[in-house]
């Protein structure tokens, strides 16, 4: 039976993907196999012995640590794509609140509220006051072209737009999934250079945090607008504010509102609605629930933000799981000690991300306990776990 513990209210959509028989799921178990969580923050959280793995119900993950997670070979599965759609329309309508002043144009009507006989000949009078570019024939810069990104550029697109994308990293599914439309830009200042919209669609790390800055505003076009739905951390906000109220920005539209960009008058501050769908939250539960379930039951890793993608159809009796840091010999070290307990291994399969890496291995035979205690031992190796076939679905 295993046992997870929601740390947050998780779409049922979700949940009832668990069968009742091997699953134990409640906000209040001790000692869980796993997490699932969608914000709840798990930095000041001690995290017990029997913990596998955590996945979070949405892309980012900068409310789980990471790096001691991976010190102890817990697993960090995330959503990609998830809540794709719902963060695509509503950088749509910040496309569309950044060019025409809409928001400002209701605000103010909506203080007429004392002067109803005058309302129509106010609103002939003052609409100027409101007026803003159209979209159709303008330039928009993408940069991150993930499942997010890539929605978003093909329906700039479609809205007839010119749309030029930076992405260094594109993965192929992404690549097949573009418009043919789409233009490639080959540096960041390329495509600065050129657009009046800009959309940031990448994610937040030590190489992102605040690259949005003074220098790069400097070579954008006067007026050109930045909508930034992805992390606020990507943007400087002391700079962008400056460079909005001397007029070389036109509008931020931002979906991490501060204090400081909530009296900014050029600054559109969305209360984090991003993945606030109905439909969102359901997508992601699932495909949380979907990842842990595969996790638990077969070893199979897919979208972990701290360990490699790995699979490996099941054809022997018992499976062994190594998580071991990304060092020389540690698949031989491995199998001589299985060896050495006469294991003959059916199938093998070694990844590596970064300093970590993760091994599936099927054996004919299980393994003796004295052989688990021999390789938890090992230097490097940071978790040993087993699975036996009639575990699985």
């Amino acid at each position: 039976m295993f046992r997870i513990r929601t740390m947050n209210k998780i779409s049922p959509d979700g949940l009832e993907l668990f069968p009742r028989d091997r699953y134990e799921v409640a906000s209040d178990l001790p000692n869980p196999d796993a997490l699932l969580v969608r914000s709840a923050d798990l930095h000041g959280i001690e995290f017990p012995e029997t913990l596998k793995a955590i996945a979070r119900a949405g892309a980012g993950v900068n409310n789980i640590p990471v790096p001691r997670c991976s010190d102890r070979g817990v697993v960090v599965f995330n959503t990609p794509g998830g809540n794709a759609n719902a963060v695509k329309e509503l950088v749509i309508a910040a496309l569309l609140l950044s060019s025409r002043n809409i928001l400002g144009g209701i605000n103010w009507g909506a203080s007429l509220g004392e002067r109803a006989d005058e309302v129509p000949e106010l609103v002939e009078k003052e609409k100027s006051r409101f007026e803003g570019p159209e979209i159709r024939g303008k330039t928009i810069g993408v940069i991150g072209l993930g499942a997010v990104g890539v929605m978003v550029a093909n329906d700039a697109a479609a809205l007839g737009m010119k749309v030029i994308g930076y992405d260094p990293y594109i993965s192929v599914e992404a690549a097949w999934n573009l418009s043919r439309q789409v233009e490639r830009a080959d540096t960041l200042e390329g495509l600065l250079t050129k657009a009046d919209y800009v959309t940031l669609h990448v994610p937040l790390s030590d190489t992102t945090k605040g690259f949005l800055d003074a220098e790069k505003f400097r070579i954008m076009k006067k007026g050109a607008r930045i909508i930034n739905l992805a992390r606020g951390g990507l943007v400087n906000e002391a700079e962008i504010i400056e460079a909005l109220e001397s007029e070389k920005l036109g509008v931020y539209v931002t979906d991490f509102p501060t204090a400081e960009l909530l009296v900014c008058p050029r600054a559109v501050c969305i209360p984090h609605l991003g993945a606030s769908t109905p439909e969102a939250e359901d997508n992601c539960a699932v495909m949380a629930v979907r990842q842990l379930m595969e996790f638990l039951e077969s070893g199979t890793i897919k979208n972990s933000v701290n360990f490699p993608r790995c699979r490996l159809e099941q054809r022997a009796p018992h499976r062994l799981l190594v998580a071991n840091r990304n060092i020389p010999n540690m698949v031989g070290q491995i199998t001589t000690i299985l060896a050495g307990a006469g294991i003959n291994i059916t199938d093998l399969i070694n990844h590596h991300r970064d300093e970590y890496a993760y091994n599936i291995i099927d054996t004919e035979q299980p393994i003796p306990s004295d052989a688990l205690e021999r390789l938890g031992k090992v230097e490097g190796i940071i978790r040993v776990r087993t699975i036996e076939r009639t575990n699985l679905v």
